[in-house]
């Protein structure tokens, strides 16, 4: 019985506890003339709990160890010259883990055979559709029928001990059903706990990624100084001898990635804000119910769209109308500029300024609007002189939070903004960002060691720290300049 089965049963006798649970809880509930501390629906729970949870756990536990207790096993079945030395173990139990899964599919034939010498391993498997690499030898097939073996044997004795943790967990939850057992205050707890687990592993996963970032950048940082990577204005990431920085080893400022970032988040801005702002105040103080309740979403659709048909659209469309456009005025400029990733970008964040600002300009109290009126004001008079300077501290949250956004995208500049890594003031010239450069440098056949893919990580905690202290100052200005209403 294969894993995904087991969890499937698992979920359905969850289900069905909950029910009986329930329904048993109901049943005294009726007949008993106590009163019952909880809920019938909280006697369900009590009963999903303890059915459900030591099962789930058991087999999560079982899946963690088990490969390794088969690993080791099939490890130690192999002949003394397979393991001579750790990497020849390694690549031995590569090989016998392809040829197990399709050593099933062998018959008696394919066995004799092999052990005959007529057919090797690779043929034999290749023959049922299993591709295994050449150096594959008759010794690998009978390590990879142990391993098949006990690993079918460790699914069995999974699906009995697992069935009988969940009997046994039924049983213990049913008999618990009484009329002053506390089964709410053990499933609020239950809850809180899972919780608890839940923000406590977003937190471990945000921490990993960053450690992980840290170190592979404090690598770099060995072999490139960091007043080089921060402060120099030349990128030019040559392949060389490790150990070699300067000259022939490239060089690696950041000065030029960082600025074709900040130019085109620049021209994004400029177009998102005024766009989504007036987008907000238009929905917020002038639009009807109707039309608002079409505008809003079709406005929230640009949200949903990939970002990769924003750079295709950039590509194929925006960036040579942009070159023919200039042309016929005058002006050159190229296909993949900032101008092209700027102005596609901003339509895409358009959704994050309009819906944060329309929510923030919603929830100024209308004793404010009402007041203004009532002193003579219009309505344009209102919203410039009353509502967009209450609401201020939060449109510019908004704009900030879009700018960390428009600062960390990647598809669109990829496709639009050309690889060229220039500091220039022409919007029509071809610029390259952080994320272009992570996604180059991290792009083929390269040793992991090198200065030239360490490189990425440390442009990847560069624009960490950036993004983060957008997003930080942003909560700042909110809560700091948050107008109180009673």
């Amino acid at each position: 019985m294969t894993t995904q089965v087991i969890f499937l049963i698992l979920l359905l006798a969850g289900v069905a506890a909950f029910f009986y649970g329930r329904l048993r809880a109901r049943t005294m509930t009726a007949s008993s003339a106590e009163k019952f501390h909880s809920r019938p629906g909280h006697h369900g729970f009590h009963l999903v709990i303890w059915t459900v949870l030591p099962a789930f756990f058991l087999i999560v536990l079982w899946l963690v160890v088990s490969p390794l207790v088969v690993r080791w096993a099939v490890t130690n079945s192999l002949p003394e010259a397979a393991t001579a030395s750790g990497d020849s173990v390694s690549l031995v139990m590569t090989t016998v883990e392809q040829i197990s899964r399709g050593v099933t599919q062998l018959n008696e034939e394919d066995f004799k055979q092999i052990n005959s010498g007529a057919m090797t391993v690779q043929d034999a498997m290749r023959s049922k559709g299993v591709l295994v690499g050449s150096d594959a030898k008759p010794y690998m097939l009978q390590a990879a029928i142990l391993d098949e073996r006990l690993g079918a044997n460790s699914h069995l004795f999974l699906t009995l001990f697992a069935g009988l943790t969940m009997i046994g967990g039924f049983w213990y939850g049913r008999r618990s059903i009484a009329p002053r057992a506390r089964a709410r205050n053990a499933v609020e707890r239950v809850m809180t706990l899972g919780l608890i687990a839940a923000s406590t592993v977003a937190i471990l996963t945000t921490a990993g990624i960053v450690l992980s970032v840290l170190f592979e950048s404090i690598a770099f940082f060995r072999m490139v100084p960091p007043a080089d990577f921060f402060f120099g204005t030349v990128w030019d990431p040559r392949f060389s001898a490790p150990g070699r920085v300067g000259g022939d080893a490239g060089q690696f400022g950041i000065l030029p990635l960082l600025w074709g970032t900040a130019y085109i988040s620049l021209v994004a801005l400029l177009v998102a804000v005024p766009i989504g702002l007036m987008s907000a105040i238009y929905m917020s103080e002038y639009a009807g119910n109707h039309v608002r309740s079409i505008a809003k979403p079709l406005l929230e659709i640009l949200a949903g769209i990939p970002t990769i048909v924003y750079g295709f659209f950039a590509l194929v469309t925006f960036g040579p109308f942009l070159r023919d456009a200039g042309g016929l005025v005058g002006f050159d400029i190229q296909a993949s500029s900032v101008l092209t990733a700027g102005f596609v970008m901003g339509i895409m964040i358009i959704p994050f300024v309009s819906s944060l600002s329309d929510d923030i300009i919603s929830a100024v109290p209308q004793s404010l609007r009402e007041g203004s009126y009532g002193l003579g004001a219009t309505q344009s008079e209102t919203i410039k002189q009353v509502i967009m300077p209450a609401a201020l501290p939060g449109v510019v949250g908004a704009v900030l939070l879009a700018a960390s956004r428009a600062i960390g995208e990647t598809m669109i500049v990829v496709l639009a903004a050309g690889i060229a890594a220039n500091i220039t003031l022409n919007p029509g010239e071809s610029v390259t960002t952080v994320t272009v450069k992570i996604v180059s440098q991290l792009t083929g056949d390269l040793e992991f060691n090198s200065p030239q893919t360490l490189v990425a990580f440390a442009l990847g905690l560069t624009l960490f720290v950036v993004t983060l202290g957008l997003n930080v100052f942003a909560l700042y200005i909110v809560r700091k300049y948050r107008e109180q209403y009673e």
